[in-house]
């Protein structure tokens, strides 16, 4: 089956299109998660809950976004490209967090006054 076939077979309910409201409230959540994800970089202590907080819910609202897309076109087209958003994303997030959060440490940016403890304590060398 082609894709613009398949993308033209609607499943409608009530004369509803049931993908297109699925797409929508899933687009609506991941762009919530981003939303987030901003509030939580302007509202949140230091560089590390910062860090964790876009890292986390920017990643997640960025896959529900692209999952909603795809919903909205679906076939193998738009699939083997959401795949490879999704992955690149799932790849490349985590490890931009952990470098802005290892240059942070490494430049001693202060921790809030409600961390109780550094788990690296002096145990990172000063040199790269």
């Amino acid at each position: 089956m082609h894709d613009a076939a398949l993308a033209s077979e609607a499943v409608m309910v009530g004369g509803i299109d049931v993908l297109a409201v699925i797409a929508g409230i899933t687009i609506t959540i991941g762009a919530g998660f981003i939303v987030v994800a901003g509030v939580g970089l302007l509202r949140l202590a230091d560089v590390y809950s910062r860090m964790n907080a876009v890292t986390k819910a920017a990643t997640l609202g960025v896959i529900l976004t692209l999952v909603g897309s795809f919903l909205l076109m679906p076939g193998w087209d738009t699939a083997w490209k959401l795949v490879l958003a999704i992955a690149l994303q799932l790849l490349s997030s985590p490890v931009g967090g952990y470098a802005i959060g290892r240059a942070a440490y490494r430049s001693k940016a202060p921790l809030t006054d409600e961390t109780n403890f550094d788990d690296l304590g002096h145990r990172v060398p000063e040199r790269f």
